[in-house]
């Protein structure tokens, strides 16, 4: 047997074919017209035994660059940061591991009080009043507070920077043409959302104002000034934000945002070539009946003892069908435990000590680098872990030199704004050592 898992042998095969009385396969299909049938052979190669096919894909594996073998420089959603050996010791485990939507509160408390941490721990970094139990991924987040705000103050026009992530701008754009919004993109200025373009964009026919905090060029936005523009109109104010970046930053709850999404990724999930990872979404009281997903609740039963209960939810699969708030139909369940035991195992110090490292790793970098002769930090405002450099030569020849020396730089800015084009965002955590920073520096002023 060339295989370990076979889903029918010939004699299931056999087996069948005489239970339903016929003679092949073939006739399972008599009611397909044969001039519509792919009468060849897939060309497709031969089937590789289970040996063959574990080489095959290792050597195509080995192919790959990852952030064991080389010094990680790229960011711009997705980052490299340390993750708690615990994360994987917990989300292995079984009980875990392969657990479903626990819609049967009595067999699933384990997993219902991890969401609900999850939910707790969001609401506190976010400064809001409540969290779902997470979502596929940051940019659906953050579309899915565009389709709320439009249900909710039944306005078909949505404002968003361009400092906001590219990925979810065009997420935004694809769920706009469905749900029949338009979608205004404001510019930037100096690495931060031009505030006057911004006043002029926002009228009373605006759902929503969307940032990001810190933005994808990594500058921290005034959400103060900003949060002044999107209420004018009585808009909601929707903010895009690092979780991690809140271990230091003031919440936007506190900037009166109404809704809070972001990408968990940095919390305990690996960066895994972009995904899965697990978006949050957190919300004023007010909104909570709209919010997309699930929400996990707490109560008591009748013995008077704590539990836990799937509260809400908004999904059109379910009773609620037409009159649905959001058509998400899972979550990343897993990805959001891994969120939580990351969070729990460094604690708020631990939490804010992470935080603090990468805004210190970042800026020694950003000087460093500053003073070699061709590279320029291009914008003033401060940053998280992330900053914007001219570059004397094209980013694509530079990144593919710094290769060879065993680091992957930064991201092509220009690749979408073509003001950009060599300039390079470069992602600093605190899982970069002085060492490594310093070999950046070198590489970049030998390039």
């Amino acid at each position: 047997m060339n295989f370990r898992y076979l889903p029918m042998t010939e004699e299931d095969q056999k087996e069948m074919l005489q239970f339903l009385g016929i003679s092949s396969v073939d006739e399972l299909f008599a009611d397909i017209p044969d001039e519509i049938k792919l009468n060849r052979r897939l060309q497709i190669p031969e089937a590789l035994s289970e040996p063959e096919a574990v080489k095959y894909f290792s050597r195509l594996a080995k192919k790959n660059v990852n952030s064991d073998d080389y010094i990680y420089f790229l960011g711009a959603g997705i980052y490299d940061h340390y993750i708690p050996s615990t994360v994987n010791h917990v989300i292995s485990r079984s009980e875990f591991y392969t657990a479903y939507t626990p819609y049967q509160p009595e067999i699933s408390q384990g997993e219902l009080q991890a969401i609900f941490e999850f939910q707790t721990m969001i609401c506190e970094l976010t400064g809001m009043d409540a969290a779902n139990s997470s979502m596929y991924d940051g940019p659906t987040a953050l579309a899915e507070a565009a389709n709320l705000a439009c249900g909710v103050t039944r306005k078909k026009k949505v404002v968003i920077s361009k400092a906001v992530h590219p990925q979810s701008r065009a997420i935004l754009q694809v769920n706009a043409n469905g749900q029949g919004y338009d979608v205004v993109e404001v510019d930037i200025k100096n690495g931060l959302t031009d505030l006057e373009a911004l006043d002029q964009a926002v009228d009373q026919d605006t759902a929503a104002v969307i940032v990001q905090y810190p933005n994808f060029l990594g500058s921290i936005e005034d959400l103060a000034a900003i949060e002044k523009i999107a209420h004018k109109h009585k808009g909601l104010f929707v903010v895009s934000s690092n979780p991690l970046s809140l271990g230091v930053l003031k919440p936007p709850g506190e900037f009166a945002a109404d809704i809070v999404v972001g990408e968990a990724q940095p919390f305990g999930i690996p960066m895994q070539f972009g995904g899965p990872s697990c978006g949050y979404f957190a919300v004023r009281n007010k909104y909570m009946r709209k919010i997309p997903g699930r929400i996990v609740g707490q109560t008591t039963d009748e013995d008077g003892k704590r539990g836990f209960v799937l509260t809400l939810q908004a999904r059109e699969q379910h009773i609620r069908r037409e009159k649905a708030t959001s058509n998400i139909c899972s979550n990343q369940a897993l990805n959001a435990l891994a969120a939580s035991v990351a969070m729990t195992a460094l604690g708020k110090r631990g939490v804010q000590e992470v935080a603090i490292q990468n805004i210190q790793k970042a800026h020694y970098a950003k000087q460093a680098i500053n003073q070699l002769e061709g590279y320029e930090v291009v914008f003033d405002a401060p940053t998280f872990n992330e900053f914007v450099i001219k570059a004397p030569k094209p980013v694509s020849e530079i990144n593919s030199a710094l290769l060879k020396r065993g680091i992957v730089g930064g991201y092509d800015l220009g690749r979408d704004y073509k003001e950009l084009s060599q300039h390079i965002l470069l992602a600093v955590t605190e899982a970069r050592t002085k060492e490594e920073i310093d070999l950046l520096v070198q590489g970049l002023g030998e390039i």
